[in-house]
């Protein structure tokens, strides 16, 4: 929620010292986070072979309209996929495959996003990920301009206690590569209207 990276190495020493299996959730970082060779967040984080499984999204980066899939030993993966899904999933991870261009033009979208919001007077949380928490620290006023959005034809999530920590209420941003720098520049700007009109601006 905050577009931070777990710690893996400690993680997989905790797990060899207690003869624990590692398993990780890749949601966040399939399509956006990769290797040296294109592997991913075990071969980024230098884990490999120490994760038993991982577990990652269709969705988000991948564009996929439904499910997810597992990776990990034979005993452990039960794969069901709809054809579908599978054709297009495999057609987006040749395309991150082949090149980095849809990673560093995600990247790129996402600093113009975050630097018009700060510029703005919003806090964005996260270092350089497509997640991008717009930081509001108030339940309330999470909810209703994360509405106003919605009224605007945006669609942003709200979060508050219990899904983060009190106190850190926030709405849930995300980056895409189709997304283009007016899209942005929009978004921002009806960020700016529902947050003054909140009060969460000057």
């Amino acid at each position: 929620m905050d577009g931070d990276s777990i710690p893996p190495q400690e993680i997989c020493r905790l797990a060899s010292r207690h003869g624990a299996l590692v398993f990780v959730d890749e949601c966040h970082a399939t399509g956006f986070l990769k290797g040296p060779t294109r592997g991913g967040t075990d071969e980024l984080l230098d884990v490999m072979g120490q994760v038993t499984i991982i577990n990652s999204s269709l969705g988000k980066a991948l564009g996929g309209a439904t499910g997810g899939y597992t990776i990990g030993h034979g005993p452990l993966v039960s794969l069901l996929l709809p054809p579908a899904v599978v054709g297009c999933l495999s057609k987006a991870l040749n395309l991150l495959l082949e090149s980095n261009t849809i990673i560093h033009s995600t990247a790129a979208k996402t600093q113009w996003f975050c630097s018009k919001m700060e510029a703005a007077g919003f806090t964005v949380s996260g270092a350089s990920h497509p997640i991008c928490p717009v930081m509001l620290g108030d339940a309330q006023l999470t909810s209703c301009m994360a509405d106003d959005m919605l009224k605007r034809g945006i669609f942003v999530i709200g979060f508050s206690y219990p899904v983060v920590s009190k106190g850190k209420a926030r709405i849930w941003v995300q980056i895409s590569a189709v997304h283009n720098k007016e899209d942005i520049d929009c978004r921002v700007e009806a960020f700016m209207e529902v947050g003054q009109l909140h009060g969460a601006l000057p």
